[in-house]
């Protein structure tokens, strides 16, 4: 989900967001294209920090400084994540609102 870059208090799309086509199919493949990436993006920071844990645990060189800081990156990629989907699930049942 680093496509998203918090500047202040905005949110500003970084350049991949911005290549997103307006209509047709292309910008549909593209969206679930990047949806998709960060999703696998997100999993792989959680699956790091899980590892980041477990050296800790067994005393493998891991320090706690290095696991919390995996831990806290996961957690706001997750986070942020949540919120995105949130503003989907807001947009799709707009739309449904709509009268025709």
């Amino acid at each position: 989900m680093s496509d998203i870059s918090i500047r202040g208090n905005a949110l500003q799309p970084s350049t991949t967001a911005g290549k997103l086509k307006a209509g047709g199919q292309g910008a549909e493949t593209e969206f679930s294209a990047i949806l998709k990436s960060k999703v696998n993006e997100i999993n792989q920071l959680q699956l790091d920090a899980d590892q980041a844990i477990t050296k800790v645990e067994m005393g493998n060189s891991g320090s706690i400084h290095d696991a919390v800081i995996a831990l806290e990156k996961a957690d706001l990629s997750f986070r942020k994540m949540i919120q995105v989907r949130n503003k989907i699930l807001e947009a799709y049942q707009e739309v449904m609102r709509m009268q025709v």
